[in-house]
């Protein structure tokens, strides 16, 4: 079940689209859109990414799997939520449960989904499919890709909670859902 609302009434008409850019994890286009009040706008940029999930995974004692990897974007290493890329033909539940059996070694429990958001919905086409996932345990070793290098981590519930309020959470699109998760929305 897809929660990615689906309201289009004030959709844009695109004249015309110039790719800029194209590589696997990177496409940049230029659109020429009509908006609904007929006005023009010739240089509309948008980038293409494919979607992304990530999982809020719960082991049966209460652990959160965590991970911390280097982010060259910001120069930092960083705790996150296991997450990842959609594969071509993946549902987005099919996609969580291969990253965090890829990244983190942990599988099985019961999954639901908690919510589809955004990056940046003004010039970025993908969304972000975040699950829970209660009751996860270790079920085999990690296959991470050739340029990912991350540690597991399996933390508490408080110790996640001070991580948010001293702000060693930073990605937006996993913070979100941890404070879904913790408000009990």
């Amino acid at each position: 079940m897809s929660l990615i609302p689906k309201d289009n009434t004030r959709r844009w008409k695109i004249l015309s689209t110039e790719y800029l850019y194209r590589r696997p994890w990177l496409t940049a286009r230029k659109d020429q859109v009509e908006l609904p009040d007929g006005r023009i706008n010739p240089e509309y940029y948008v980038v293409e990414y494919p979607d992304w999930v990530n999982v809020i995974a719960i082991t049966k004692d209460g652990k959160f799997v965590m991970e911390r990897q280097y982010r060259h974007a910001v120069g930092m290493t960083c705790y996150e939520l296991p997450c990842g890329v959609m594969e071509e033909g993946e549902t987005p539940l099919q996609a969580a449960q291969r990253e965090l059996a890829e990244e983190t070694g942990y599988g099985k429990g019961e999954w639901t989904p908690i919510m589809d958001i955004t990056p940046n919905p003004s010039s970025m086409s993908n969304f972000t499919h975040c699950f829970l996932a209660r009751g996860v345990e270790k079920v085999g070793e990690t296959h991470l890709d050739a340029t990912e290098e991350l540690e597991v981590h399996l933390l508490t519930e408080e110790e996640v909670k001070t991580l948010l309020r001293e702000n060693q959470l930073i990605q937006s699109l996993m913070i979100s859902p941890l404070l879904k998760y913790f408000s009990g929305l």
